[in-house]
């Protein structure tokens, strides 16, 4: 699996078989880091200046140092560099790239490794770690059909608790309730927070379009405000399309026109079902098809 990876790791990107990180590491004893996931369009990292913007603003939030921006854009840029070579390798045994040679890219800052201690100051230095390989896109059934959503009984994090939006490795909440969604069948969870109310993804931002409008949770119900989600809420209403952050039931998604989850991987994907129960006519709504023109078009002036 190791051998599609190109990964930075102590300064230099070296094949994924070959990195290494210290067990004292607090980003793998505690998910004590930050991090950051995007794609390469024509190898360049997309929307990169606000996935940094943010990665620094997770960071900040637990009290973590981030490595030098020359370093970190460095860093990035070897790795992809390093990453293509091997593609493009002529006895390269590594499987075609989609999309012309573009990659999943993903930046990991972790406050480093250090006595067993759950004290941050026990920790020596933030370390370094992009992993980047090639770009696998979700099965394009789903573009075509829709994905299913389960509401899943994980809730996302009350007040006080790690900040929702620190986009951080302590990420156990979001495996276990894509696990208990993948159970039911369904393609991604779909998470409440303690009062009930819509929250997100395990790995997604929703959006309902209910009477014309493209409605989705607010920042305040305790979501990770993605950066697809900040484009494509500009790129709607761009394009005539009235946006809404308000807060949302799950009775407001079942009984919606539309459902879209967003995501920078997925994209924009269209919801055809929420615990089963069909969205609309059960297929691809006509505001769902306009966004994901519209963003597939603003993805192809990236190349």
């Amino acid at each position: 699996m190791s051998g599609n990876y190109w990964i930075w790791i102590e300064g230099r990107p070296v094949p994924g078989a070959e990195a290494r990180v210290p067990v004292l590491d607090r980003g793998f004893l505690y998910g004590d880091s930050v991090y950051e996931v995007t794609r390469t369009v024509g190898q360049k990292p997309l929307f990169y200046e606000l996935h940094r913007a943010r990665l620094a603003s997770s960071a900040a939030g637990i009290g973590m140092t981030l490595p030098k921006q020359a370093e970190l854009d460095a860093a990035v840029s070897d790795t992809i560099q390093a990453a293509a070579d091997a593609a493009a390798a002529p006895d390269s045994t590594r499987p075609p790239v989609e999309g012309g040679r573009d990659f999943y890219l993903r930046i990991i800052v972790t406050r480093g490794a250090g006595e067993l201690d759950l004290d941050p100051a026990a920790a020596d230095a933030p370390r370094l770690v992009v992993l980047v390989k090639p770009l696998a896109m979700p099965n394009p059934q789903l573009f075509r059909d829709g994905a299913s959503l389960a509401t899943v009984s994980q809730r996302r994090n009350a007040p006080g608790h790690v900040p929702p939006e620190v986009k951080s490795g302590n990420y156990l909440s979001s495996v276990l309730a894509l696990t208990a969604a993948r159970r039911r069948g369904a393609y991604e969870a779909l998470m409440l927070d303690l009062h009930g109310q819509l929250c997100e993804g395990a790995s997604s931002n929703f959006f309902a379009v209910i009477g014309g409008r493209l409605c989705t949770p607010p920042r305040s119900a305790g979501i990770l405000a993605g950066i697809t989600r900040g484009v494509l809420l500009k790129l709607a209403s761009g394009h005539g399309i009235p946006v809404s952050e308000e807060p949302l039931s799950l009775a407001d998604a079942l009984a919606a026109d539309e459902a879209l989850i967003t995501s920078s991987i997925r994209g924009v994907m269209p919801v055809t079902t929420i615990d089963k129960h069909p969205i609309g006519s059960g297929r691809p709504g006509p505001i769902t098809r306009r966004l994901m023109h519209h963003y597939e078009k603003l993805i192809g002036e990236f190349r």
